[in-house]
Order: structure tokens, then C-alpha cells, then sequence
């Protein structure tokens, strides 16, 4: 009899279907659990897409940059160093005021002395009538060109002294005279003005601070919102600024020059009054001489 045949091979246990491992089911998805699943999913709100937005952890590790706020001191800084002072119409005329500033040269021993070297004029508008680079009398020892600006070739067609004082006495005669600190500028000059009539943005109480004067880059700055004499000074620029800030405070200061004076003038009646009233001599009371004269009839 013929011995049973071996038992059958890992090979042929493949083959056979039978033995085959049952695929795992998938998993079922909510709507094979729920059927209300999925009408209840659409009438739900989607969650928003992704944005960069949210914790730092969350955000892309490249993000588009985003340009940083400027800040709103830094905004007024920039705005500050564009303002230019420029004239404010074309009339070149003259006007009842007028802006006066004068660059200085050294003359004397080792130049410790100043002498006109250029004096400029500008109107109410801020234009330019007279701007002129002047020789000094007395040899020049030191240009100050650093504050100046003023060089030996601005002597080539520099005027005499004698005729540039001549024609600015001839046209500040007459007329409110503006500047910064003008008694330098008057005493190299070598002219006056009458005090009535000189408005000077250094002495002008509202601008003090502390009672201290200020320089005019200073004023110019902050009434003007200007930046001046930052390298060399410009007499035309100079003088501008002056003006403008004149110009900006006009009606008031005009009207404390006017109740100054006023008050003034009726100090000074009261002087005169009372010194008349005391030189004034009594009839009744016999003077020295009256005396004396006496003596001499009764002797």
C-alpha cells in the first residue's frame, strides 16, 4: 500500500487561498458609522486657512519681511532737516523792515580784531536787496573762513568799507531794522539806529530762556522748525531766519514795543515835571544872594 503523501510546503500553503492572512478592514469612515454624520459636517463653520499670524513657534521660519514703523520723533527729525528757508514771494523790493547780518574777517594783531567783510540785507519776503563782500580799512589777518566763509578771491570785487557803510546807512534810514545780536553787526558798521526802531531777536524777552539770550540756530530750530550754520555761515540765510522769526511774532511783539515806549514817555513827563517843580524857587524865601546883598545895604 502507498505510504500518504508528505504534508504540503510553506510554498504551497501560500498558494492556497485558503490560508492566505485576512487583509485588515479598513477603517470605516464617519459617514459608514453616522449617516447624519456628514450633513451635520457641511452645515459646521470650515476652520480659516493657515496664516502666519499666531505664536512665533507656528510661523514659517522664512517670513516675508515686513518693514518696521517709524517711529513718530524720528518722522518729526526728517522733517525738520527738509524745512528750507526760502523766500516767500518775488518781490525783491524794499520794505518798511529789513534784516540785516554781517560776516566778520580779523584784522590787528594776530586777527583778534573784527572788520566788516560781507553784510547782506533782506526784505520782509526774505529776498535779497543788498548783499555785498566789503574790503576792510585795516589789513585782513584771518579770514575765519571756517565760520565766515568768506575767502581771499571774495576780495577781488570786494567794495571799499567808506562805500558799502554809506549805502546801508542810506537804506536802513527810516525803517525797522531786524537781526540776531545787532550790535555786532552795528558796531562793525560803525553805524546807529535808533531803538525804537531795532528789533532784535536776541534780546526779544519771549525767546529768552531762563533769561539767558539764545543763538539763533537755536531760535531758528525751534520757531522755525530750520537748521542753520551748520558748516559755514550764509549771511542771506542768516538773515532770513531772523526775518521769518520776526515775522511770526510781529503783532505781538509790535504791540509790546508800542506799550514800552508809551510807558516810557510818560516816565519821562513825570521827570521832567518834578524836576521843574523842584528847581522851582519860592518868592517868599530869600535866596543866598538876597541875604548877602542885605548884609551889605546894613553895614
Amino acid at each position: 500500500m502507498a505510504s500518504p503523501p508528505p504534508p504540503a510546503t510553506a510554498a504551497a500553503a501560500a498558494a492556497n487561498p485558503k490560508r492566505r492572512p485576512k487583509p485588515k478592514p479598513k477603517a470605516a469612515g464617519a459617514s459608514t458609522l453616522n449617516p447624519n454624520w456628514a450633513q451635520l459636517q457641511s452645515k459646521l463653520p470650515r476652520p480659516a486657512a493657515a496664516t502666519t499670524l499666531g505664536k512665533r513657534k507656528h510661523r514659517p521660519d522664512h517670513p516675508s519681511p515686513v518693514p518696521a514703523p517709524t517711529e513718530p520723533a524720528a518722522e518729526d527729525a526728517a522733517a525738520a532737516a527738509e524745512v528750507k528757508l526760502v523766500p516767500t514771494s518775488d518781490d525783491a523790493s524794499l520794505t518798511k523792515a529789513v534784516a540785516v547780518d554781517c560776516e566778520m574777517v580779523g584784522v590787528g594783531a594776530g586777527g583778534s580784531k573784527s572788520a566788516l567783510g560781507r553784510v547782506t540785507l533782506v526784505n520782509s519776503w526774505g529776498n535779497v536787496v543788498y548783499d555785498e563782500y566789503t574790503r576792510p580799512v585795516e589789513r585782513i589777518v584771518d579770514y575765519r573762513t571756517h565760520i565766515s566763509g568768506i575767502r581771499p578771491k571774495h576780495m577781488n570785487k570786494a567794495k571799499d568799507f567808506w562805500v558799502v557803510q554809506k549805502d546801508v546807512a542810506e537804506l536802513i534810514k527810516g525803517r525797522i531794522l531786524v537781526g540776531h545780536a545787532l550790535h555786532h553787526d552795528l558796531k562793525v558798521l560803525l553805524l546807529g539806529h535808533p531803538k525804537k526802531d531795532i528789533r532784535d531777536t536776541s534780546e526779544y524777552e519771549v525767546f529768552r530762556r531762563e533769561g539767558k539770550r539764545r543763538s539763533l540756530k537755536d531760535l531758528t530750530a525751534q520757531v522755525l522748525g530750520a537748521k542753520i550754520q551748520q558748516k559755514e555761515h550764509c549771511p542771506i540765510e542768516d538773515a532770513r531766519a531772523a526775518m521769518f522769526i520776526y515775522n511770526k511774532h510781529k503783532k505781538v511783539w509790535e504791540k509790546n514795543m508800542k506799550e514800552q515806549f508809551r510807558f516810557r514817555k510818560k516816565l519821562k513827563k513825570r521827570g521832567k515835571k518834578k524836576s521843574a517843580e523842584g528847581s522851582g524857587n519860592d518868592p517868599n524865601v530869600p535866596t543866598p544872594m538876597t541875604v548877602a546883598a542885605g548884609r551889605r545895604r546894613i553895614r
